[in-house]
């Protein structure tokens, strides 16, 4: 970065389960010092932000926005899937920032949306999106993001919702025993317990189980999805094959929720990954499998998120919006 460019830059972050993503909003639609740490290498919040802007040659910034993973109701945040818990303000007044802005990270995510190029982007079937309609986001990583943008005021508002925790509900026989399943380890199941890199972990188990198989130890996701890619283990591929279903169907059920015409579109970590064998799984079928409006989801396209770090991008135009006083756009 010149030092020209280092004035008013701002700091963004997207603080996940597993990783914490910074970088410098410098210009409107510009990022620049992107960088990934690792949030188990660092203690608080606080400390991962210190880490970054301890890099050479960083400015000072005076103001930052942060998505993170949990719900924000409040000046006291505790992340859901990681032990990072911290007040706003406090953080605001330690860090010397003059601004913190702090929402959910699939909020940030959703605002990235409009922003999004078609080199970002890989569609799953569906129709045009509608101009100006709703538009919904799911998102399986180390937990299940959900949001959408809702026409508001000549741009969109973002939902900021927690509908990876609501109750998931099977589909089929075999659904109905992953369920099983979890009901006897966890008690409720939510949609996240089986739409994340740990459900991946609780369907992988669930279906040996049910095939007679003895599963030691769980599987970590990479491991699953490297071996149903790798086309070596038939019980990894079927985890894959269950997991793109049920994500279907809970893709559809936002879509019907929220009327997203404007198409829904899927983030995350884990689905990029598997856009090698998507088309031939159940996904969009089970997305379609609405009966009477069967035909009401065929028209949606549902577009997989391939950009790197886009909930930045969202992160920024959040901030920017918050510092002019005005609307999401």
């Amino acid at each position: 970065m010149r030092k020209a460019d280092a004035a008013g830059a701002r700091l963004v972050a997207d603080i996940g389960g597993t990783h914490a993503r910074f970088a410098l909003s410098v210009a409107p639609g510009v990022l620049d010092r992107v960088q990934v740490l690792s949030c188990a290498d660092h203690p608080s919040l606080e400390a991962a932000v210190r880490a970054y802007l301890a890099g050479e040659d960083m400015p000072r910034v005076e103001h930052a926005a942060i998505g993170i993973a949990t719900a924000v109701l409040g000046d006291a945040v505790a992340m859901t899937n990681h032990h990072w818990a911290f007040s706003i303000e406090a953080t605001r007044r330690a860090l010397g920032l003059s601004t913190l802005l702090v929402i959910n990270d699939f909020t940030a995510l959703a605002l990235a949306l409009p922003h999004l190029g078609g080199d970002s982007l890989v569609q799953v079937g569906g129709g045009e999106p509608v101009p100006g309609a709703p538009v919904a986001l799911i998102g399986p990583g180390t937990g299940l993001g959900v949001s959408a943008l809702i026409p508001h005021a000549g741009g969109h508002a973002p939902i900021a919702g927690e509908g990876g925790h609501a109750a998931f509900a099977p589909c089929d026989e075999r659904e109905i025993a992953v369920w099983r399943h979890a009901r006897e380890r966890f008690g409720r199941v939510s949609v996240e317990r089986l739409l994340s890199g740990s459900g991946l972990s609780v369907i992988h188990r669930a279906l040996c189980e049910r095939a007679g198989e003895h599963a030691a130890d769980a599987l970590e996701a990479s491991a699953i999805v490297g071996r149903a890619l790798d086309g070596g283990c038939e019980r990894s591929a079927e985890t894959l094959e269950v997991f793109l279903g049920m994500l279907g169907t809970a893709a559809a059920n936002l879509a019907l929720t929220f009327g997203a015409q404007g198409g829904v579109y899927v983030g995350g970590g884990i689905v990029p990954r598997l856009l090698g064998v998507i088309g031939a799984s159940p996904f969009r079928a089970r997305f379609e499998d609405a009966g009477r409006f069967a035909g009401y989801l065929a028209s949606i396209p549902v577009f997989v998120i391939t950009g790197r770090h886009p909930a930045l991008t969202g992160a920024a135009a959040a901030l920017g919006a918050h510092l002019e006083n005005r609307h999401y756009a």
